[in-house]
């Protein structure tokens, strides 16, 4: 939501990319994408209060620069309209006013996008998805999410949801999925689901074991996180043709904590696209690993956006941000 009666100031923005494990900020220079000042702290487990107190501390240092807008990267659903969030993997948050919140506490326009949104414009911007025509940028972590630049211009959908890939169903007898669905792709391929998978079939796995504790098996053999890797893998690539053969995609460019993969995933991940992506104009897709580490995409993404002309959701769902 942005008050009318606050416009985008020319300078830095404020972005905050917002995770199920982690709370990214700083402050962004959107015409060059440099991040000038980052902070990061993990995503608390309490209420929803707690989360917001969360990012009221994490922000609270980067005011003195009096920023002059706010640009928002989280997870889905979200309704850009009205400001409100309410990410599957943040429980606590349901229909949270965060733009509300946000501009209150900084006294300028914010501007909200799903993170992977926010990853696909910066990738495009500055990183694995530059000259792109027709691209989908995915953030594989603690969920999965995806968005769109088609023809140049990011598409958010009527409702700002579009390009949730997450949530495609890859196994119709699959597991139950937080979102209320079947066997959408974030049961198979998102972080805690190839650990689980791992666990299940004999992984020993240290204590709290993450992404990167399974890609260092899967970089020793071990059977069991091999397979699950294999099985993400399988179910990314169902979702990315079927992508492509909609859309006609030409990248698509893979990010999050998926990356500490590399060509452990990149190369069975690649294989099966092109296994399933039969069609002429579907083997011409490039599948890439993000260039930019850690939040930076969708902090650059997100701070783009809140500067695009209007400083509101609709500016970019309308096609203003042109890379």
């Amino acid at each position: 939501m942005t008050d009318p009666s606050l416009r985008p100031a020319r300078g830095s923005v404020l972005a905050l990319d917002i995770g199920g494990t982690k709370l990214a900020a700083g402050l962004v220079e959107p015409d060059t994408g440099m991040i000038t000042r980052f902070v990061m702290v993990p995503t608390p487990r309490g209420d929803a209060e707690q989360v917001w107190q969360a990012i009221t501390g994490l922000v609270g240092p980067l005011l003195v620069a009096r920023p002059g807008a706010i640009g928002i990267g989280c997870p889905g659903p979200l309704s850009p309209a009205d400001g409100t969030v309410s990410p599957v993997n943040i429980p606590a948050w349901r229909n949270f006013p965060l733009c509300e919140r946000l501009t209150g506490l900084v006294g300028a326009p914010a501007t909200l996008a799903n993170d992977a949104i926010c990853a696909a414009v910066g990738e495009h911007r500055r990183g694995a998805g530059q000259g792109a025509a027709a691209m989908l940028g995915m953030v594989v972590s603690t969920g999965v999410g995806g968005g769109f630049i088609l023809g140049g211009s990011v598409y958010g959908g009527p409702t700002g949801n579009a390009g949730n890939i997450g949530h495609v169903i890859a196994d119709p007898d699959g597991e139950p999925c937080p979102c209320g669905g079947i066997g959408c792709v974030e049961t198979i391929a998102s972080g805690p689901s190839m650990v689980r998978r791992a666990r299940a079939a004999g992984w020993p796995g240290p204590p709290g074991a993450t992404a990167t504790d399974l890609a260092a098996a899967v970089a020793h053999a071990d059977p069991s996180a091999t397979e699950a890797v294999a099985a993400a893998a399988h179910a990314l690539a169902v979702a990315i043709v079927s992508a492509a053969v909609l859309v006609d995609l030409d990248v698509v460019v893979i990010g999050g904590g998926i990356a500490a993969f590399g060509d452990l995933l990149l190369a069975p991940l690649t294989k099966e696209c092109t296994h399933y992506g039969r069609n002429a104009f579907a083997r011409r897709l490039k599948v890439r690993l993000a260039s930019l580490s850690g939040p930076e995409a969708g902090l650059i993404g997100a701070a783009v956006l809140a500067a695009a002309p209007m400083g509101h959701a609709a500016a970019f769902f309308s096609g203003v941000y042109d890379g």
